[in-house]
């Protein structure tokens, strides 16, 4: 199970001369197979930069990223588009729905972006699961906040990818919805197996994860398992 996530001496500056910013600075870490990992540290260390970096979306600086023995960025860009449609889920903080599509097209949308055939009992697992199977056919704009960030996850869970990425999922949500989103991430860590990789200020929610990594200045400045009991 080791090494399934290996991020090697991921640098990324930004800028140059005196606008230099070095986002990331020498990042090296391992992330086992279903796992639940929250990455911590105050705004601007550099933790949503190295989540954009592990789902193939922020090209690194310098340093490689491997996933399942697979260097993410030594493929050619129209493979790494699929690498991220179809390995990667990624959750924002802001859902990004397409505000003309229902709760259905919204999840479907990276299958159908593939031109792949939809699996419908998966579809229908994911919306049992989120709770919007009376909220098949409504709009975004018909929707709460916490309604719009359960379709957000389905559609990251649609193509049933490896590794879950969750950028500030609950920052723009009450507590309450907050708290049911975390829920719904751990669910779907649990019963799909997926691993998950939750950046977080919030301290509540990465004491729930099996792993807490911190960066700070763009470098890891703890790393913490939770210990299992039997």
């Amino acid at each position: 199970m080791m090494g399934f996530l290996k991020v090697e001496n991921l640098y990324k500056v930004y800028g140059k001369d005196e606008n230099l910013v070095t986002a990331l600075n020498g990042v090296s870490l391992t992330i086992e197979k279903g796992g639940f990992t929250a990455i911590i540290g105050s705004s601007g260390s550099g933790k949503s930069t190295l989540l954009h970096a592990i789902a193939g979306v922020d090209v690194p600086t310098k340093g490689k990223i491997f996933l399942n023995g697979q260097d993410v960025y030594d493929q050619p860009n129209d493979r790494l588009a699929i690498f991220r449609r179809r390995q990667v889920g990624l959750i924002y903080q802001f859902h990004n729905l397409i505000p003309t599509l229902n709760v259905v097209e919204n999840i479907t949308l990276p299958v159908l972006m593939d031109r792949r055939k939809v699996n419908k009992q998966r579809l229908d697992d994911l919306l049992e699961l989120l709770g919007l199977k009376e909220r098949k056919t409504h709009l975004p704009n018909q929707l709460s906040g916490g309604q719009q960030q359960r379709v957000a996850i389905g559609r990251a869970l649609m193509n049933a990818p490896q590794v879950m990425l969750a950028d500030e999922p609950t920052g723009s949500l009450d507590s309450r919805n907050g708290q049911e989103i975390v829920r719904l991430l751990k669910k779907s860590n649990r019963e799909f197996g997926q691993t998950l990789i939750l950046v977080t200020h919030d301290e509540n929610i990465a004491l729930q994860a099996d792993r807490i990594i911190c960066i700070s200045d763009g470098m890891v400045t703890k790393d913490e398992r939770k210990v299992k009991h039997s």
